[in-house]
């Protein structure tokens, strides 16, 4: 056996398998480095995978380890009842060789399983890493380690620490890299160790070149079948443009293309060919709704194949209660070189802790991120949103895309004393050559808005004028308003929310595209579920007062292939504003832009001051997040976890709910409820959820319609709380019509 274990398992004959902690330790200290090469910063990343584990030489980790003879493959991952520490004596050694690095390091090593913590008490309590410093200290984890027979050049490796890219105000992006290598080459080294089947399935090698090549023919293909119409010429020019502009310096792009335009293959051309140009390592597609990336991955799966990775934030994981071995494997590092996610995943995982969410976080470095709907950014976040891409493209050789119709205003804004109040993106380069001509030609719908913003219709008015359209879409503010409106239309009305599952809505979207293809009779009443990435194409699109972005969104779903001389849109104001937030903030940006008198309700010169407007209406740190990151940097004090408490995109007040839409459904729900947390389980499921708030989920639960099949797992097991139109029925209407309320 060997001298010191880091791991330790049972192989098929029973024969103990031994996995030597030097090697260990080399090897994740190499892997590390290697990830970290690509910021200038290996030397840093040498370190904490040399030191990562030292805790591992004490011998009460030996003994633990030698005596457990029904091993826990976790045992290495978690420090539960039983287990020992063995990351906090790396942590002292890393301050004993050098008291300022060391410190940085300490955070990487001390939490490389528990996650990045917070140095002060004061917010961090007893899991503060002056705190665990402090009792480890006390109870000698370095001196025990120590007195194992450690290589000399594992505890003083002859390095020269380099500088730490950003300075002060970006010393916690640049140790949250450092911490997804460590975590990352740790994970992948544990692997080839306890699993080497997973771990022989990875490392395929892509190349953009030959991705570039397929997409290019993919292009040529798809444009032999195009008319020659305005809007296919239109389409044309902006992939030129973006191919052109490819060879641009890396650095900051917008990409303005009105709806309907091309923005998804468009953007990606430019990715790829930029990629190319500057040798990036993969492009990143980041989309703001859970309900168009499904469509959005699989137009891409149809050029690329197995090279697109499609992650979701939807039943990821990470959001179960305790997190094991199964729940890490399910989490995804990146490792692929085209990956299609959401807003919420990207941005979030920019400012985690949890060795889940960080870990792929190394994969953003030297990549092409496009930002799909940029507009949609959270206002009350946006400061640090703003400062973490600036950081980015600055010191870590991102070239980020801003793909928008409706470009929002993200400069650095100044009070009128010169105070900076916004710390923006600046250094923009436009890739359309000529963004009003662009606008003008591809202008497809005349726009009718109130003349009094303050007269208010009811859903009676509404739907007696939209019966009059054989095919009309209306799209509302909210899934109550588009139930209210929905219930005084003629049978037969299609409905679309987030109340239904990405499968329904999937298949809803393709029966609405084959009538309006067939020219049948087709209305729809929908949320702005419709407005980004669905491609529908209708004659009449009424939009309940909103967002002027959102409204322009409307708008690119009527006349989108410019088949008509003129689409119709007509703007009406709803019942009811909405009550607080975002959706709040834009119409109340809209009244205040429209009242202005601009002859073009829509023009695209409207997006500047409606945007400036928009995000003055919150405060862009109100969570006051960047002090906590940033105010006491250069002591080397980052309260990491409570910037990630405070950075949620998505209020924890809503529950994902895996409903019963199918057959398939059915059998996976019942298979996860037997099999457990399984991988490919997660992924089918992730397209029968939907998500409700907190209230609608007690109410459920106090109807006994939905039960939790694992850990932070929930899923509706009657099957009449689902609705084949309407999805998810609320709790009052399972009420009305359980049986047990009648007497017979």
């Amino acid at each position: 056996m060997s001298r010191y274990l880091a791991h330790v398992q049972q192989d098929e004959q029973a024969q103990w398998q031994e996995h030597s902690l030097e090697s260990h330790l080399r090897d994740v200290a190499v892997l590390a480095a290697d990830f970290a090469k690509h910021f200038n910063s290996e030397s840093w990343a040498t370190l904490a995978g040399l030191w990562h584990d030292l805790g591992k030489y004490r011998p009460a980790f030996q003994s633990y380890i030698k005596q457990a003879s029904g091993y826990d493959p976790e045992a290495h991952m978690e420090q539960g009842k039983g287990r020992v520490d063995h990351s906090t004596a790396g942590a002292l050694h890393a301050l004993e060789y050098n008291p300022q690095a060391g410190r940085f390091l300490a955070y990487l090593i001390a939490g490389h399983h528990a996650g990045l913590p917070d140095w002060s008490s004061n917010t961090g309590g007893q899991a503060a890493l002056a705190v665990r410093i402090d009792a480890g200290r006390g109870k000698g984890y370095l001196d025990e380690a120590l007195s194992a027979d450690i290589p000399e050049d594992i505890l003083h490796p002859q390095v020269k620490l380099g500088a730490i890219p950003g300075g002060s105000d970006g010393l916690h992006l640049w140790l949250r890299l450092l911490f997804s290598c460590l975590v990352d080459a740790d994970f992948l080294d544990t692997e080839a160790f306890m699993d080497t089947e997973k771990s022989s399935a990875r490392g395929h090698e892509w190349n953009i070149a030959e991705l570039k090549a397929c997409f290019d023919a993919y292009m040529l293909e798809l444009s032999k079948g195009c008319k020659d119409t305005v809007v296919n010429r239109c389409r044309a020019e902006i992939l030129h443009d973006c191919r052109t502009a490819a060879v641009g310096e890396p650095g900051i792009y917008t990409l303005t293309v009105p709806t309907g335009g091309g923005k998804t293959l468009s953007a990606m051309a430019f990715a790829l060919a930029h990629a190319q140009q500057f040798n990036k390592q993969r492009v990143i597609v980041a989309i703001p709704y859970t309900s168009i990336i499904e469509q959005t991955a699989e137009q891409y799966r149809k050029v690329f194949g197995d090279a697109v990775l499609e992650h979701h934030s939807n039943l990821d994981p990470d959001q179960a209660q305790k997190e094991n071995a199964r729940s890490r494997l399910a989490a995804e590092n990146w490792d692929s070189p085209i990956v299609v996610t959401t807003n919420v995943q990207l941005l979030e995982s920019l400012f985690a802790t949890r060795t889940s969410r960080c870990r792929k976080l190394h994969h953003l470095v030297n990549a092409v991120i496009v930002l799909d709907e940029a507009q949609l950014l959270p206002p009350e976040f946006l400061q640090p949103v703003l400062d973490v891409l600036r950081l980015l493209t600055e010191h870590y050789g991102v070239t980020l895309v801003l793909s928008t119709a409706t470009q929002p205003s993200l400069g650095s804004v100044k009070d009128p004393f010169g105070k900076t109040t916004l710390r923006g993106l600046d250094a923009k380069q436009e890739i359309i050559r000529d963004v009003d001509s662009l606008f003008e030609r591809l202008n497809r719908v005349s726009v009718t808005i109130p003349k009094d913003l303050n007269q208010r219709r009811c859903w009676e008015e509404i739907a007696a004028e939209v019966k009059n359209y054989e095919q009309v879409l209306v799209i509302v503010n909210s899934r109550r308003d588009a139930r209210a409106l929905h219930a005084l239309m003629p049978v037969g009305t299609v409905h679309l929310s987030a109340q239904m599952c990405g499968e329904h809505r999937s298949q809803t979207i393709r029966q609405i595209k084959q009538a309006l293809s067939a020219g049948k009779p087709i209305r729809v009443v929908s949320t702005q579920l419709v407005e980004a990435g669905v491609d529908l194409d209708f004659p009449v699109v009424y939009r309940a007062l909103a967002g002027l972005d959102s409204i322009a969104q409307a708008a690119g779903r009527c006349n989108r292939e410019g088949l008509l001389q003129q689409g119709q849109v007509v703007v009406f104001v709803p019942p009811k504003s909405p009550a607080q937030g975002l959706l709040l903030y834009g119409e109340q940006a809209t009244r205040s832009i429209w009242h202005a008198g601009e002859s073009d309700p829509l023009s695209h010169h409207l997006f500047t001051p409606y945007f400036r407007q928009y995000f003055s209406q919150e405060d862009a740190d109100k969570h006051q997040i960047m002090p906590l990151l940033t105010k006491n940097a250069r002591q080397g004090i980052v309260e990491f976890r409570t910037a990630a408490q405070r950075f949620a995109l998505i209020e924890e007040t809503g529950q994902s709910l895996l409903v019963p839409f199918d057959n398939k459904a059915e059998v996976l729900i019942q298979r996860l409820k037997y099999e457990g947390s399984q991988r490919y389980l997660l992924r089918q499921l992730q397209r029968y959820s939907v998500t409700v708030y907190e209230q609608a989920f007690h109410q459920l639960r106090l109807l006994d319609v939905v039960r939790e099949l694992q850990p932070g797992i929930w899923a509706v097991h009657d099957p009449t709380a689902y609705d084949s139109v309407l999805g998810l029925l609320n709790a009052e209407d399972i009420s009305c019509i359980r049986p047990e309320d009648f007497n017979v």
